[in-house]
């Protein structure tokens, strides 16, 4: 089975400490959510996506520069008005966190599996750091590869129905961003869709599980990345622990209600020539709650990777 999941970990032990693999070598610039350095929380750029679909010229034109500023500024937005009911998010929360509780035999069929492995893959990952390989993150993860061809996730019941129309309702909000995203560099939309194959390119969908760790100083969610593809988005539950880098600085995201966080990533930086930039990211942990994310990663074929 190779290394115990975090979740399965915790549930069979009285954990006090991080266990040693755990812990994470931070750098002094790199530190996370210590009690006597808090880390700023802001209200990224808010993104209302009706514009885009059913506004008018004007409206449009409005939104298109606002999302041109926020690729500029931020390479993070919120988007509301997007068309996913709430209740249909909630569902999709629940159920990963189901999964996750799932007993180590009943997510044994998932695990070992490599990454681009186009099946279910449940991961514990260990750094992608060179310096740091043997440290593991305080994360448990499962991968679903959902476009062009869906695999449906059998347990638990009702999973992959949810997912499959979480599936489909992202990919009309990534196309329309960017079909938005493009106007605002003053790229041909069409061209732009066909070259990159959009129409077959891969989506990924990732559920990341981030729950209680009794030193959360000592260990680290997800350390500083960027990702791969054109736009990323992710939901997530109402426990904190995104922090993002802008003007040099760490920031924690101050999520607002019924919104949908999205960011550029490395594709997207080499489409728009350097303009729009794949910006680091991270994932800190607490002593108190579960935090989960789920991540839906959209790209052209060739050009994409869960994070």
């Amino acid at each position: 089975m190779g290394v115990i999941m975090v979740n399965d970990l915790i549930k069979s032990t009285n954990l006090i400490y991080v266990p040693s693999e755990y812990a994470f070598p931070a750098k002094p610039e790199d530190l996370h959510m210590l009690p006597e350095k808090e880390v700023e929380k802001v209200t990224i750029p808010v993104i209302d996506f009706s514009f885009l679909t059913s506004g008018s010229l004007d409206q449009r034109s409005k939104i298109i520069e606002d999302l041109r500023n926020a690729c500029q500024d931020w390479g993070f937005f919120m988007v509301v008005n997007h068309g996913v009911p709430e209740s249909l998010k909630k569902d999709l929360i629940d159920l990963c966190m189901n999964f996750f509780d799932l007993s180590p035999e009943e997510k044994l069929p998932y695990r070992g599996k490599y990454e681009l492995d186009p099946r279910i893959v449940l991961d514990h990952e260990t750094s992608f750091d060179n310096t740091v390989d043997n440290v593991s993150f305080w994360r448990d993860q499962f991968r679903v590869f959902v476009h062009p061809v869906f695999h449906p996730p059998h347990k638990p019941e009702g999973l992959s129905e949810v997912l499959s129309e979480y599936s489909k309702r992202s990919r009309v909000i990534m196309k329309e961003l960017l079909r938005g995203i493009m106007e605002g560099l003053e790229l041909d939309v069409d061209d732009i869709e066909n070259s990159l194959e959009l129409k077959s390119g891969d989506q990924i969908f990732s559920a990341n599980f981030y729950p209680p760790c009794p030193q959360p100083e000592l260990a680290i969610g997800l350390p500083p990345h960027a990702d791969h593809g054109l736009l990323t988005l992710l939901i997530q539950n109402d426990v904190d622990g995104l922090h993002i880098k802008n003007k040099g600085k760490w920031v924690a995201v101050n999520p607002i209600p019924n919104s949908i966080m999205v960011n550029t990533g490395d594709h997207m930086e080499v489409l728009s020539k350097g303009k729009y930039k794949s910006v680091l990211h991270r994932a800190v942990v607490n002593n108190k709650e579960t935090r989960i994310s789920l991540v839906m990663t959209n790209g052209s074929t060739n050009e994409t990777a869960a994070t």
